[in-house]
């Protein structure tokens, strides 16, 4: 097994768990500036705005992750399509982030990136998988 792409896809895990951090960071500071006590949610609008951006890095990391590993423990192409997808997808987070922060409406083609990153891991998860199986099979 050629392990390049595991080490790989270990460093864009990290990379993923680094950009999750700082938008935890980031909802914290806000709140100290703004005065948002928990458990309150909202208050100032970009306290608002980057809570949303916290929650949804989360929401997508609860996606991208597993397609992640899976590319993995199921490589096509020698393990390359999965690393390299997800580091679009990080490349992706800063400007979801930065569009979403200045103008929620502006952050749908940011979004779309990470959109078509989940689409092409899962693909090429599925594609892996049934390989796997047919290999397993025959």
């Amino acid at each position: 097994m050629n392990t390049l792409p595991v080490l790989s896809s270990a460093s864009v895990t990290a990379l993923i768990v680094l950009f999750y951090l700082f938008t935890a960071i980031r909802v914290g500071i806000l709140r100290g500036k703004h005065g948002i006590r928990a458990p309150l949610c909202t208050g100032h609008p970009q306290f608002d705005r980057a809570y949303r951006v916290q929650l949804n890095t989360l929401e997508q990391m609860g996606i991208v992750l597993p397609l992640l590993w899976l590319t993995t423990l199921y490589p096509v192409l020698g393990g390359w399509p999965g690393p390299a997808i997800a580091v679009i997808w990080v490349i992706g987070r800063p400007l979801y982030s930065a569009a979403y922060m200045a103008d929620p409406d502006k952050r749908i083609a940011a979004a779309g990136i990470g959109g078509l990153c989940n689409v092409a891991l899962l693909i090429t998860a599925l594609i892996g998988i049934g390989a796997a199986w047919l290999h397993t099979l025959l």
